[in-house]
């Protein structure tokens, strides 16, 4: 693949996801969840179903541990999320969501099927899966591949 043509698509993934980030926090905001911010999305995602510690959220969203905390006390403060002593770890505490964070997970599931079914308008079902198995694939890839070679 020439530079070209790595640019052209490099710039087309970061505006789909761009706007599918806008359109997902839009729908979020659209169905009544104030005060949460995209980045919010992003630590939820992770929280989601089990749980999570301040660590493992960080390295998540590629942040500080410090930075960690203090979006965790933010979404504590806004009741979508509260700590927990871990199971497994009595060091360790365990952030998870609160009925109002799962609440918001499923609203931001439903925007995210509206926006994504804009995209099927535009490249059809069969378009949108293709899409989907080629970024799990070079997703995968990547997860794969040595330490040296990423």
């Amino acid at each position: 693949m020439q530079n070209s043509d790595a640019m052209s698509l490099t710039a087309a993934l970061l505006a789909a996801a761009g706007g599918l980030t806008q359109r997902i926090h839009e729908g979020v905001v659209a169905r009544g969840f104030e005060g949460v911010r995209p980045a919010h999305g992003f630590a939820f995602a992770r929280l989601a179903p089990d749980g999570a510690t301040v660590t493992d959220l960080a390295v998540h969203l590629g942040m500080t541990k410090q930075a960690a905390s203090q979006l965790v006390e933010e979404l504590v403060r806004k009741g979508y999320v509260e700590r927990r002593p871990h199971p497994a770890d009595a060091r360790a505490r365990l952030v998870v969501l609160t009925e109002a964070g799962r609440a918001c997970t499923r609203a931001a599931e439903e925007a995210a099927a509206e926006a994504v079914g804009a995209w099927a308008e535009v490249l059809g079902e069969d378009g949108v899966r293709a899409v989907r198995d080629g970024l799990l694939r070079a997703a995968s890839a990547r997860a794969a591949a040595p330490p040296t070679a990423r």
